[in-house]
């Protein structure tokens, strides 16, 4: 591999990346409080986080994506008491 190549895939992953962040921190600023009332609803049980888990992967296309949103929620701080123990 050159290193022409290599820059392209690592740059192509720091967008792709840098694209999920600001998805995440848009989604977030977007609906804020309300979104969470609505995923704390939505994932009363496990197997209705699962079902939501498939639903929003389906419908952005991306599990990547999800798994990213995810993250960014519980380092917001907003997923870690919506997550029934």
């Amino acid at each position: 591999m050159s290193f022409i190549e290599v820059a392209t895939l690592f740059g192509g992953i720091a967008l792709f990346l840098y694209g999920m962040s600001a998805m995440g921190d848009g989604l977030k600023g977007l609906a804020g409080n309300k979104m969470e009332t609505y995923l704390w609803e939505l994932s009363s049980s496990p197997w209705r986080a699962f079902l939501l888990g498939i639903l929003v992967t389906a419908v952005i296309q991306s599990s990547s994506a999800t798994s990213v949103m995810a993250v960014s929620f519980v380092n917001a701080g907003r997923a870690d008491t919506m997550i029934p123990m």
